[in-house]
């Protein structure tokens, strides 16, 4: 697989003024928006109101949810949708579907007392956690097949800085609602904002389609036929075309973000116990972090757009440890504002910039024929052992206390390091996709 030229600068920044780059910015806030609401948010909800952590913690396992959504991308792939995909098209069809389920979702949410019916509550987040993977997969398929190769880097950077604005409003914005109006009203609000999305899929246009299965002159195919072509043939392609390096490709993409996935899930609660107030943790973590990490995911599609990815991927694994190392330094000396923005501009940079690369990484390794699938299969293996391994971390430190466990989420990303060094030696560099 040949290592991709480099390109001028001026050419790598004049991506950023695609019209297809303006489109994924507006459906990375439709896909980030629900992230935190059924997460972070929800559990600041849910403790809000007397639950106890041991069940807050359970109720996380709502984010397997996103890391199993290969298992219906085939039929997000293949099956349209009918009434929408003769209007829309396959791919704004399902993102249609998917936007308005998480609207509807969230508002049953708002509806709902905790304290009263938790189990409703949780129910209706694993309805909005369905609706969002589902979103995610369209979405991921929409942004490979609408550009180029070499537009990848300012598809995948606009598509994380709308991510990124979404988080912010989820997390910040919700939170902020909450405290001066209710739960209940800041979930209608995110609801309302969902609009964004479903405004969007009605304007952009369809990506041209590359693959006979849309085509369909031949008549329905037998359900064999359809499971061969829609599950054993992506994955079969993958294997195929990248042989041997098969393995090390997917454990590569297996453990990549282990370590601030896992680190991620006891940050809320390291702050509040350093002593820091949810004001100072929203306006440094949140609105300060949302500016670290959008430079940082500016930067990465910079890079990849001038050096390819396999270069910026190591620097991202490379930039995840050392962060990792920092909180460290900050469980050590205890609240501190200034060193808590310094950690926070450290992590959120090297997070931005890691996640960009990454995600042009995955979308290199997809054929158009089979986006989707393999694209589903790709991010839930990226996201999957981190939510297991995450699910641990509280054991961790209330075992060994902070420090052990920011040294502990360090060394988790040590074998991401070791496999991109492995790839780049043996020139297992992404290709044109065809």
């Amino acid at each position: 697989m040949p290592v991709s030229a480099h390109r001028s600068w001026r050419a790598a920044f004049a991506t950023y003024g695609e019209k297809s780059a303006l489109a994924l910015l507006f459906l990375g806030f439709s896909a980030g928006l629900p992230f935190l609401l059924v997460f972070s948010t929800l559990s600041l909800w849910l403790r809000d109101v007397g639950v106890s952590r041991t069940a807050i913690g359970f109720v996380s396992w709502i984010g397997i949810t996103y890391s199993i959504k290969v298992i219906w991308a085939p039929v997000i792939d293949h099956v349209p949708l009918i009434g929408l995909s003769g209007r829309l098209g396959r791919r704004r069809a399902w993102m249609f579907l998917a936007i308005a389920g998480i609207g509807l979702g969230l508002l049953g949410m708002a509806c709902v007392n905790p304290s009263v019916s938790p189990g409703l509550l949780v129910g209706f987040a694993l309805f909005v956690a369905f609706c969002s993977a589902t979103q995610d997969v369209a979405i991921d398929a929409y942004r490979i097949e609408i550009g180029s190769p070499e537009m990848q880097g300012a598809l995948t950077a606009s598509y994380q800085l709308g991510y990124r604005i979404a988080l912010l409003v989820a997390g910040a914005g919700a939170l902020y609602i909450a405290e001066f109006q209710s739960w209940s009203v800041s979930y209608v609000v995110m609801a309302g904002l969902m609009m964004v999305g479903l405004i969007t899929v009605l304007i952009i246009p369809e990506p041209e389609s590359k693959s006979d299965r849309d085509n369909l002159t031949e008549g329905p195919p037998t359900i064999c036929e359809w499971f061969e072509r829609a599950v054993v043939q992506p994955f079969s392609e993958f294997f195929r075309r990248v042989g041997r390096f098969a393995i090390p490709i997917l454990l590569f993409v297996g453990v990549y973000r282990v370590s601030d996935i896992s680190m991620g899930v006891m940050a809320n609660p390291f702050y509040i116990d350093l002593g820091f107030n949810k004001a100072e943790i929203a306006y440094i973590t949140k609105i300060f972090g949302f500016g670290m990490t959008i430079l940082g995911t500016f930067f990465g599609g910079v890079l990849v757009a001038r050096y390819g990815v396999m270069g910026p991927l190591l620097l991202g694994a490379t930039l995840i440890v050392l962060a990792n190392l920092l909180f460290v330094l900050l469980a050590w000396v205890g609240r501190d504002l200034i060193l808590l923005a310094a950690v926070i501009s450290a992590d959120n940079i090297s997070g931005g910039l890691a996640g960009c690369a990454f995600i042009a990484y995955l979308s290199s390794l997809t054929r158009t024929p089979y986006t989707a699938t393999q694209y589903a299969m790709f991010s839930s293996l990226m996201t999957l052992p981190g939510k297991l391994i995450g699910g641990v971390s509280g054991v961790v430190v209330d075992g060994s206390g902070y420090m052990i466990f920011f040294f502990y989420a360090a060394t988790l990303g040590l074998p991401a390091i070791f496999l991109c060094l492995y790839l780049m030696v043996r020139q297992v560099a992404p290709e044109k996709r065809t």
